[in-house]
């Protein structure tokens, strides 16, 4: 066979190919970063990549003068070198000598240092947030007045709730004097006293976006006293105001949609609220009426004429307790009475004479009681129930207990 070559045959050959070949010696490629390894020898492994494809790349420790700052992965950088092929793995990559940002790279670059700055300073801290409010009425628009984002706004808004005023400040949002004409914006709409602000624009490259990445931008949201969404851009656009931002919406639709309320919510919160209203007022009047009520009892305790009342209704208890204490009284002393009578009756003269005795008085009415006291001949004067008896002592005697006499 003839023309048979070894692997390293193919390979030097292809080497020295690359190594005759003038714009292969000189080279500038740009790309995308990607696959990026610093090793610890000092070289440094990477690949750039495009839409269409991927190359290797290195640089070796002895070319690093010519890198003046750390790559990173998905930096756009332009590339100095020369490719030629590794022999060992029969691959050609690019041999870097000098590695600098592309425009876009620089502006990442740019991206990345204010955004670890600001952060660090905590105006990215949610504590500094300012809540959105539920309920405007009044806000405020920082935008292009041509485009699709105010066109979006504006549709949505009306869609949403007619009655929010909507107040456009014309800004600039790329190109020249574009970011201080967003920082006059904000300002102007602050001190119109809106509600809500909000700041932003439609999609497009870094480079069209970059007012929103301005440092004197984010601190121009950051300090104002009005609550801030920002709106740049597409959902997969994010810049600096967007991290500074109260709130952050992916589109400039979708800032609408957050910070207009719908009507229709709105009207069924206030139906809610107005039949909760009227049960309390319900609620409160019947409260109130029983504490009238209440207050009327009161009064007519404390009225003189109740109070009057309450008296003559006291004398008459006191005066019926009086008298059924008396008759009571009256009853027990008449008991009495009756038991001292009875025994006064017992005790009576009269009841004796009743009993058949009598009583024996001298002719001047001294009462007798013994034999003793009379003398033969002497006139005495006996009283009987019924009157009294004239008698002379013709005879007397000692009668001894049990009727026995004996004569004197």
């Amino acid at each position: 066979m003839e023309n048979v070559y070894s692997v390293r045959q193919v390979n030097s050959y292809l080497k020295n190919m690359f190594a005759q070949d003038y714009m292969l010696n000189r080279i500038y490629v740009k790309g995308e970063v990607s696959n990026l390894k610093y090793h610890t020898s000092g070289h440094i492994y990477f690949s750039l990549k495009d839409e269409s494809g991927t190359i290797a790349c290195v640089m070796f420790a002895g070319s690093r003068s010519g890198l003046s700052f750390r790559m990173r992965e998905g930096q756009q950088v332009i590339v100095l070198g020369n490719i030629s092929v590794y022999e060992r793995d029969g691959k050609y990559q690019l041999y870097a000598r000098q590695i600098v940002l592309d425009g876009a790279g620089e502006l990442y670059e740019r991206f990345e240092a204010l955004k670890q700055e600001l952060e660090e300073m905590g105006m990215f801290a949610p504590e500094y947030k300012l809540p959105i409010p539920k309920y405007p009425s009044r806000i405020g628009i920082v935008t292009a007045p041509t485009g699709a984002a105010i066109r979006d706004i504006i549709n949505i808004s009306k869609r949403r709730n007619p009655f929010v005023q909507l107040i456009l400040y014309p800004a600039l949002v790329q190109g020249e004097g574009a970011k201080e004409s967003i920082v006059q914006g904000i300002r102007m709409l602050e001190s119109k006293q809106v509600d809500v602000i909000i700041v932003g624009r439609g999609g497009g490259s870094i480079e069209d976006l970059w007012a929103f990445n301005e440092e004197n931008v984010a601190c121009a949201i950051f300090n104002c006293r009005v609550p801030v969404i920002s709106a740049v851009g597409h959902e997969t656009d994010t810049t600096i105001a967007d991290f500074v931002a109260d709130l952050r919406a992916p589109t400039p639709s979708a800032a609408a949609e957050l910070a207009v309320p719908r009507i229709d919510e709105i009207l069924g919160l206030l139906d809610g609220y107005q039949t909760e209203f009227r049960q309390q007022i319900h609620w409160k009047i019947q409260e109130m009426r029983q504490e009238q009520k209440k207050m009327e009892l009161k009064l007519r305790l404390i009225h003189p004429r109740s109070q009057l009342d309450q008296k003559r209704q006291y004398l008459a208890d006191l005066e019926d307790d009086m008298r059924g204490s008396m008759e009571q009284k009256i009853l027990e002393k008449r008991h009495r009475y009756q038991l001292y009578l009875e025994k006064m009756k017992g005790l009576s003269p009269l009841k004796k004479l009743e009993q058949g005795f009598a009583y024996v008085a001298d002719e001047q009415g001294h009462r007798l009681t013994s034999v003793e006291q009379t003398s033969e001949g002497e006139e005495l004067e006996i009283y009987v129930t019924d009157g009294w008896i004239r008698a002379e002592v013709l005879e007397k005697g000692k009668e001894a207990y049990h009727g026995n006499r004996e004569r004197t």
